[in-house]
């Protein structure tokens, strides 16, 4: 494939803003409201932050939805354990990353820019609800509505894992904004 076809493709796949539009291929599936794709995670940022490889040409920056990891700036207790956590449930793999659209049709993203999603794992397994589950994420209520979530942190914290351990934890969100 030559490279002015490889820009051409890009630049296909890029809207105004910088926000992106997929196209519908094998490696994705979008209806009107929401985005299905298969991409390899290639990097950890956090845990809640990967870097995603779309169709082998694509790197994504990917936000987890509905959860709050602990932040690597400022050194927050557990950064390191829930960065790792997400690693090990998800690096190096193929994955579906499942995301809501707007109404124009890109994806919901952060203020950073990130995709704004839920990963599945090569066991399809729901990675944001498994970083709740073992005590290494909160759920972010303020952005997530989810039940599903909530319960799951509240079983973490009756259990004391991972965060719920500390005799204080302190929320990402309390921790960023002192």
């Amino acid at each position: 494939m030559s490279i002015i076809a490889i820009v051409l493709i890009f630049i296909s796949q890029i809207t105004l803003a910088g926000e992106m539009k997929f196209t519908t291929n094998s490696n994705s599936l979008s209806t009107k409201d929401s985005l299905r794709i298969s991409a390899k995670i290639v990097g950890i940022t956090d845990g809640d932050s990967v870097d995603a490889l779309y169709n082998g040409e694509l790197l994504l920056k990917i936000r987890l939805a509905h959860i709050d990891a602990p932040e690597k700036r400022g050194n927050q207790p557990f950064w390191q354990k829930s960065k790792q956590k997400l690693s090990d449930l998800c690096f190096g793999q193929i994955v579906i990353l499942t995301a809501k659209l707007n109404k124009n049709g890109t994806f919901e993203s952060d203020r950073n820019g990130r995709m704004i999603a839920t990963i599945y794992n090569q066991n399809q397994e729901n990675v944001n609800m498994q970083m709740v589950k073992s005590g290494m994420a909160w759920h972010f209520k303020k952005y997530s509505a989810d039940s599903r979530y909530h319960k799951l942190e509240q079983q973490a914290r009756q259990s004391k894992l991972g965060i719920w351990s500390d005799k204080n934890p302190i929320p990402p969100h309390d921790f960023r904004n002192p």
